[in-house]
């Protein structure tokens, strides 16, 4: 098993950037691929980006694409989803999650077996 656990939410204005950090513990954390979720009130769990082992492969939702990026540092055991560029609506709490499969990187949340308590993310307007 792996715990998570999450940091580095808040509040930012519109146009502004966060960076998340999620700290694994437990399992080998070279051994399991990464992803990140957000939930907005009301609204189900989405996807939001996901990394490989190595970090070689990303894979992004369209949505945010070209502002977000996701990255690990395995000699930390941690992954950072940086936030640029931040709009109302990605207002949600975001969670990570880890996905001990091999092979594609997964958007399906049912794919990820360990998920941490989440951060809340808040873009004023």
């Amino acid at each position: 098993q792996v715990q998570l656990v999450e940091s580095g939410g808040g509040l930012v204005q519109a146009g502004g950037s966060l960076r998340l950090s999620c700290a694994a513990s437990g399992r080998t954390f070279t051994s399991y691929a990464m992803g990140w979720f957000r939930q907005a009130p009301g609204k189900e769990r989405e996807f939001v980006a996901a990394i490989s082992w190595s970090g070689g492969r990303t894979y992004y939702v369209d949505s945010v694409k070209g502002r977000f990026t996701i990255s690990r540092d395995n000699s930390k055991n941690t992954v950072y989803l940086q936030m640029n560029s931040l709009k109302p609506e990605d207002t949600a709490v975001y969670y990570c999650a880890a996905d001990f499969g091999r092979g594609d990187l997964h958007r399906d949340q049912h794919e990820y077996d360990s998920w941490g308590q989440g951060t809340q993310v808040t873009v004023s307007s």
